[in-house]
């Protein structure tokens, strides 16, 4: 297993100590801080597996899968716990996990038919503004509550957006099978 993959490994292992950080008692009054290092040097080794990947031509099906899978994991494990704690309001966790779960549906078929679908820019703007909102909620610092709401709104905008670009410039994956 090259360096990538043990990468993409170690984030998907890091989200069990996210979670009970977050939502125990587990670290004290330290918790969400706690929780809120761990979320950042998982979101980290997402950068670095992908740039270690590419700059080394380290790209393996492992990673193909596993990487996009854990991100998944990972934020959406945090959008969870948020909604446990009362930070986030379910239904946006609700959008932006329906938009997951169409894309990869989208992804799946177009790789039956051997097609790739790479990210598009607005799927990586939408991937940043999550984390960063993620990443408020943690922390819940009061003084940036209304900064964490707009975060959140751009957050869910450019989830649709992003959604909505990838369905037109792919629609053809559901009408015929091909792209």
């Amino acid at each position: 297993m090259n360096l990538p993959n043990k990468l993409t490994v170690f984030r998907v292992i890091l989200i069990v100590p996210f979670v009970l950080f977050l939502l125990t008692n587990l670290g004290g009054s330290y918790g969400d801080w706690i929780a809120l290092a761990i979320f950042i040097v998982a979101s980290l080794t997402d950068l670095a597996d992908g740039k270690i990947a590419r700059k080394y031509n380290l790209v393996t099906n492992f990673g193909k899968f596993m990487d996009p899978l854990a991100d998944k994991l990972l934020v959406c494990s945090a959008m969870i716990c948020l909604i446990e704690l009362e930070r986030i309001p379910a239904w946006v966790v609700i959008i932006i996990i329906a938009r997951e779960f169409i894309i990869s549906g989208f992804r799946l078929i177009a790789s039956d038919n051997h097609v790739v679908i790479a990210a598009s820019y607005w799927g990586k703007f939408k991937t940043t503004f999550q984390m960063i909102m993620v990443c408020l909620m943690i922390a819940n610092i009061q003084a940036l509550y209304m900064l964490t709401q707009i975060i959140m709104w751009i957050a869910l905008v450019l989830t649709v957006v992003s959604l909505v670009d990838y369905i037109i410039k792919n629609k053809s994956v559901l009408t015929d099978g091909t792209m």
